[in-house]
């Protein structure tokens, strides 16, 4: 059986308050090591398998950028928000499990991935796999392609260690003899140009009829001596730095935030040092030597066998067609009523709920861009978090703003890695006259909220779009998320409460159905949880299903606890990082807690509460952290069409429920053990029975 994570030191509740929370870097590494598991799996295609592979990779990259970043802040300034021992012992623990997964990663990737690929005719080539004619072509192409744009860099006082970018490639060489001015310079550092790719493809009739790859960094290594002539290179190792990644403003000093933040923005590659990764045979000075210059403490360093940049080989992924390395294609579907109906008829008539990425965003797409050019829309209001640097609804948000209609779009400028794409977004958008508002400093604007407000026989109608995930091209293919449209004048009127609320930062006014953070979503998750709790003390049942990526917020696992302690059935389905320990007597015994790990990113967050059979439902832009409940603008909305109601519950609860081929559970000891089919239990995955039932016709409530 798989297990993840070292079990958790402190089980029993006698160890006090901390005792029983699981500690959140741990929980978060588990989740990456259960996406590991999934670059294992035999029965998972071999690019596919690479792909968790480098997603792993970029969780570990952010992991250190934010999470480590952040102890090591609290570190340096003598542990103020945490004790320092509780400091050291997480560091410890995070840094051990740390390189145990990048240890199996690279185990992985050289002793199954890598050979199966080239059995495959898929060859990624190191220098001593060349042949003489694959040898030439490298040659030239370093001799045309690369060497121009190298600089070495050799190291006296004229020429002090340069800054390294945030996570680039670089190299570090060790030379004999002296330079050219007689003077003994032993050291080089040398940057790998951004602009070259990782991955470059060899010609066809040197592929072996297959195809054959060389990694950029294999082909500096093997002509590495050709930058110093009349010097021998005695030793050299490719290496890479992680920095602290966080922005920073002072709310009370920045008096325009988009101009501070694209200050701040080109400070980020030049953070502090958090880690730093080295070749496998770097010799152990050349490691010493870097540390050194980046204050790194040893206990983060990392030697790897193989590129320090896994991330990369992405790339070699969008270079190879073959199918049979792939999962099979998955189109979503399109929902049938929507394909020939008036929209805002339809929404007279009923809500519409789509389901992402079974179900097509297109609509969503299609509901901007048609109020865009629809002449009896007078103004359209979004929230943008994540969107990209290319998206047709940002295009067409441009194009309504040129026609005239008032467009009010809150572009939250701080969503940390968009930064850059938001800013250029709100530029683009002041440009045509939309009305740009950058959120509330120091509350990120979080909530997928967009009102469309559209005059009918000379009265204002208001029709919404509610939901779970952003509003990104890319990632509404591969996360799952709701989304709910609908024309439900108790829903719009709270949207559009909530949007003069961010404009005018006036105190909310109240609101009859949306909950709102920071200011009443906490309260009302509590209370929708004690009232089960209290309905179970009456005798009745209790039940609570709740699907969200991450559960770390102390009020709501305390609130959890009491409800199990009264009788309440809790079920909870979450995808990476949980505080709450289920199953412990006493405790939690009623709590089970599962995490679902498949072909698809489980984003979407469900609450459901059975509140004596009126299966109150709630869907959200917030999971259960801190953060989401007090630090930003987050939205939950409830569903109140019952065939609705009835289809989150069987599509987006149950199936997770009954799910034996991607489940992982949770333990007390905070170890995650794989569920498996039991005796002549078939194996049901609920990502591919979602794939296979939303592609059917449309039932009931689908619209």
């Amino acid at each position: 059986m798989y297990r993840t994570a070292k079990p958790d030191k402190t089980v029993s509740t006698d160890a006090g308050e901390a005792g029983i929370y699981l500690n959140r870097e741990v929980s978060q590494l588990a989740f990456n090591r259960r996406v590991l598991a999934q670059a294992e799996d035999a029965g998972i295609p071999l690019l596919e398998r690479l792909r968790y592979l480098c997603i792993v990779s970029s969780n570990l990259d952010e992991f250190f950028e934010v999470r480590i970043a952040s102890l090591l802040a609290k570190d340096r300034i003598g542990g103020a928000v945490l004790k320092q021992p509780v400091l050291i012992d997480a560091l410890e623990r995070t840094g051990a499990e740390c390189h145990q997964i990048v240890e199996q990663q690279y185990s992985i990737l050289n002793n199954e991935i890598l050979p199966q690929l080239s059995a495959c005719g898929v060859h990624l080539l190191r220098h001593q796999d060349r042949n003489e004619a694959q040898r030439n072509w490298v040659k030239a192409f370093f001799d045309r392609e690369v060497r121009p744009l190298l600089t070495p860099i050799g190291l006296d006082p004229a020429h002090p260690f340069p800054q390294v970018v945030n996570k680039s490639l670089n190299f570090i060489v060790e030379l004999s003899g002296k330079d050219a001015f007689g003077r003994g310079t032993a050291i080089a550092i040398l940057k790998a140009p951004r602009v070259l790719p990782r991955i470059i493809r060899l010609p066809p009739e040197l592929s072996n009829n297959g195809l054959a790859f060389c990694l950029l960094s294999s082909i500096i290594h093997a002509h590495i001596s050709d930058l110093f002539t009349g010097r021998e290179v005695l030793a050299y190792s490719q290496f890479r730095v992680t920095r602290n990644s966080d922005l920073w403003v002072d709310e009370e000093e920045v008096k325009n935030l988009r101009q501070a933040l694209q200050s701040e923005l080109q400070s980020r590659q030049f953070g502090f040092a958090v880690r730093l990764e080295v070749a496998k045979n770097c010799p152990p000075h050349l490691a010493h030597f870097l540390l050194e210059q980046f204050s790194i403490d040893k206990s983060r360093l990392y030697a790897v066998d193989g590129p320090v940049n896994m991330v990369r080989l992405t790339e070699l992924i969008e270079h190879v067609a073959q199918p049979a390395l792939r999962f099979e294609p998955f189109l979503p579907t399109f929902p049938q009523r929507l394909g020939s109906a008036d929209i805002f008829t339809l929404l007279k008539k009923q809500d519409v709920l789509l389901h992402h990425p079974f179900q097509s965003f297109q609509p969503v797409l299609d509901f901007i861009r048609n109020s865009a050019n629809d002449s009896s829309v007078v103004a359209i209001k979004q929230t943008i978090y994540r969107t990209g640097m290319n998206s047709d609804l940002m295009d067409s948000l441009i194009t309504a703003a040129q026609r005239g209609i008032e467009v009010t779009v809150i572009v939250e400028l701080m969503a940390r890695f968009d930064e850059e794409a938001n800013i250029n977004w709100a530029d683009r958008l002041e440009r045509v006259g939309a009305q740009v508002v950058y959120g509330v400093v120091g509350l990120k604007t979080h909530a997928k909220l967009a009102l469309v407000i559209r005059r009918e026989e000379g009265e204002l109608h208001y029709y919404a779009h509610l939901g779970t995930g952003n509003y990104h091209p890319t990632t509404t293919k591969f996360y799952t998320d709701f989304g709910l449209l609908t024309a439900n004048n108790r829903i719009t009127t709270d949207v559009n409460e909530i949007f003069i609320h961010l404009t005018s930062l006036t105190k909310p006014t109240k609101l009859n159905y949306l909950w709102l953070a920071p200011f009443t979503l906490q309260k009302e998750f509590i209370k929708a949880i004690r009232n089960e709790a209290r309905i179970a003390r009456a005798g009745r049942p209790g039940r609570i299903i709740a699907k969200m990526n991450a559960l770390l917020d102390e009020s709501v696992i305390r609130a959890l606890y009491a409800a199990s302690a009264d009788g309440v059935s809790i079920d909870l389905i979450v995808r990476g990082a949980c505080a709450l320990r289920p199953g412990v007597p006493g405790l939690s015994e009623n709590i089970r807690v599962r995490s679902i790990i498949g072909r698809f990113l489980e984003h979407s967050r469900i609450y459901y509460f059975r509140n004596d059979l009126m299966h109150d439902i709630y869907l959200a832009s917030a999971d259960w952290m801190n953060r989401n409940l007090f630090r930003r603008i987050e939205v939950a909305f409830p569903i109140l069409d019952k065939s609705l109601k009835k289809r989150i519950i069987s599509e987006g609860l149950e199936p997770y429920l009954k799910d034996n081929a991607n489940s992982w559970e949770l333990e007390p000891s905070g170890m995650y053990q794989k569920r498996k089919p039991r005796g002549k239990q078939a194996a049901f995955s609920a990502q591919e029975h979602l794939m296979l039932t939303l592609g059917s016709p449309p039932v009931n409530g689908d619209a």
